[in-house]
């Protein structure tokens, strides 16, 4: 926790990407003791996929509700490793300031990498929000032990909203910007909803990872 707590004071939820054009979106499922890891990279401007890479690491931190992106960071980072392309930014399936700490997987990746950054979670970690209104767009605060730490954003009509919230160098303005802009007519984004089709077909066919 204390290292958690230290890299934290490194975040930082300002920044803006210009002429957004790839967004690459981030999963990790987990087989026995390895890691499966995927990134899809989405072409925002085209609407498809531009690259896509899936590997399988054995998982060296024990499981630690709060700490898990300990556990979870190192496959992502060699993952990532992999990519032949620049994504401008980077979507996590899971929390960035939206965290006990203020320090979920997004931030932690984001900071190591010193890149923008930004969680898109289908569930709330902590906190508590109104519901948006039922039109894509909408979105409300998510406030956490006082802290404005994220927002609950309509991602497509009278679906349920998802929770965005910044990793490292992105406004959270920034990062619901651009959830909306990869939706592609889903209520998740198309870089974490492919990637989390990617990883899934990993671990049912190690053999690809």
């Amino acid at each position: 926790m204390t290292i958690q707590r230290k890299l934290a004071t490194r975040v930082r939820p300002v920044g803006l990407v210009r002429n957004l054009h790839l967004v690459a979106g981030v999963d990790l499922a987990f087989s026995g003791d390895d890691a499966i890891a995927g990134v899809v990279v989405w072409d925002v401007r085209a609407g498809e996929v531009v690259e896509q890479r899936v590997i399988c690491r054995p998982v060296s931190f024990p499981y630690v509700p709060g700490l898990l992106s300990f556990r979870e960071a190192p496959a992502i980072l060699a993952v990532l490793r992999e990519l032949r392309c620049t994504p401008d930014a980077f979507m996590f399936d899971g929390q960035g300031l939206a965290h006990p700490r203020r320090f979920g997987l997004a931030c932690h990746v984001g900071v190591l990498l010193d890149r923008p950054s930004l969680g898109c979670a289908k569930s709330i970690l902590v906190g508590a929000c109104r519901f948006p209104a039922l039109s894509r767009g909408s979105s409300t605060k998510l406030i956490a032990g006082g802290d404005y730490v994220g927002r609950a954003v309509r991602t497509r009509d009278n679906v349920k909203p998802v929770y965005v919230s910044v990793g490292h160098r992105l406004s959270l303005d920034e990062a619901v910007n651009i959830t909306l802009a990869t939706g592609n007519g889903y209520r998740l984004p198309a870089p974490t909803r492919l990637a989390d089709k990617l990883v899934a077909r990993a671990r049912q066919f190690p053999s690809t990872a």
